[in-house]
């Protein structure tokens, strides 16, 4: 049986899908915009509309963008030469952040696990091998989170770009295993970046 009113019970809800949001969270949200301005609150709600209708993906690196192709694929200033893969979109903020790589990148949109039902033909690698039968692309820096399906995924990366006489690296190590790419500080992701170590 629900303590809240059924406006609020569902807000509760709404917010409590959002990640890393608990059952407390949601309710302290919900009652904070229940105090805002009915103003405020709409502002809230179309920026979340704005977000989806406006918001799509890069038909190159499918990286979150508002046009197509995104401003980083666009870049003459970026080296053409060199991919990144990542495995979500927010990944890529924390590596732009460092100021050191200035390539261009490619998002799988999730790593290989089987146990959840994600094979390869669930990620975004068909379209990422397309790519790479451009002749200047001269290397593919792996940086996925380097955990179970991260590894998995690196591996099976590595092994079917390696025939296509690419250069391909993995950050170094400066990551602790588990940990997200997301969240690790800018201090060591330049490490990880300027000590990428070619995949043996």
């Amino acid at each position: 049986m629900s303590f809240f009113i059924e406006p609020v019970a569902r807000l509760v809800r709404e917010f409590g899908k959002l990640p890393g949001i608990g059952p407390k969270s949601a309710q302290r949200l919900t009652y904070y915009l229940l105090r805002e301005t009915d103003e405020e609150a709409r502002a809230l709600a179309e920026a979340i509309l704005s977000l989806k209708k406006e918001i799509g993906l890069c038909s190159i690196c499918f990286n979150v963008t508002d046009h197509d192709p995104c401003s980083i694929c666009q870049s003459k200033e970026r080296n053409h030469a060199t991919i990144c893969v990542v495995e979500k979109p927010s990944d890529i903020a924390p590596l732009e952040r460092t100021g050191k790589y200035k390539g261009l990148y490619h998002v799988l949109h999730g790593t290989i696990n089987p146990a959840q039902g994600i094979t390869t033909e669930n990620l975004r690698i068909k379209e990422l091998l397309a790519r790479l039968q451009d002749s200047s692309i001269e290397e593919v820096i792996i940086a996925i989170n380097p955990n179970m399906e991260g590894e998995t995924t690196a591996l099976y990366l590595q092994h079917i770009i390696a025939p296509l006489n690419i250069r391909v690296t993995h950050l170094a190590r400066g990551l602790p295993f588990g940990a997200e790419l997301e969240y690790a500080d800018d201090m060591t992701l330049n490490q990880a970046i300027e000590g990428r170590q070619e995949f043996k």
